[in-house]
C-alpha cells in the first residue's frame, strides 16, 4: 500500500474525519482479513512441505517397535536354549534398526529443508500494513 500523494492528501484533509476514519477502519478490516487469508495459504504450504519428515518419522516408530520386538524374540531365543537360533533374530533386529535410523535420518532431513513454520511472508506484510496504516493516519489529522 503506498502513502498518499498530494491530491489524495488534499482530498482527505478536506474530508470530514468521520468519513476518513470510516475509510481507515474498513481499509483496516480489509487488510485484516487478507492478512488471515495469507497466514492460511502460508501455513497450508508449510504443512505440506512437512508432512514428508513427518510420515518418515512415523514410519521410523513402527519399524522401532518391530526391534523392540525382534530384541524381546532375541532375548527369548537366547535364555530357552543357546543355540543359532538367537544369533539369527538379533541379525534381524540389527538391520531392521539400521533401517529405523536410516528413516529418522531422512525424515530429520526434510523437516530442516522445510525450515521455520512461523509464517514470515504474513508477518512482513502486517508490517509494512501497519506503516501504511501509520501515514495515512497520520496525513488525515494534517
Amino acid at each position: 500500500m503506498d502513502a498518499p500523494s498530494g491530491a489524495e492528501q488534499e482530498t482527505l484533509r478536506e474530508r470530514p474525519i468521520g468519513e476518513v476514519v470510516r475509510d481507515l477502519t474498513k481499509d483496516l478490516s480489509l487488510l485484516v482479513r487478507q492478512e488471515a487469508e495469507l497466514a492460511k495459504a502460508e501455513m497450508r504450504e508449510k504443512a505440506q512441505q512437512l508432512m514428508p519428515g513427518i510420515a518418515m518419522f512415523g514410519g521410523a516408530l513402527v519399524l522401532a517397535l518391530a526391534v523392540v520386538g525382534a530384541l524381546t524374540a532375541t532375548l527369548i531365543l537366547v535364555l530357552a536354549t543357546f543355540l543359532d537360533d538367537w544369533l539369527a533374530a538379533l541379525v534381524a533386529a540389527l538391520v531392521v534398526g539400521a533401517i529405523a535410523f536410516a528413516l529418522v535420518q531422512i525424515g530429520r532431513a526434510r523437516l530442516k529443508a522445510a525450515g521455520s513454520p512461523v509464517p514470515g511472508q504474513t508477518i512482513e506484510t502486517v508490517k509494512e500494513d501497519v506503516e501504511w496504516a501509520k501515514t495515512r493516519a497520520t496525513s488525515a489529522r494534517r
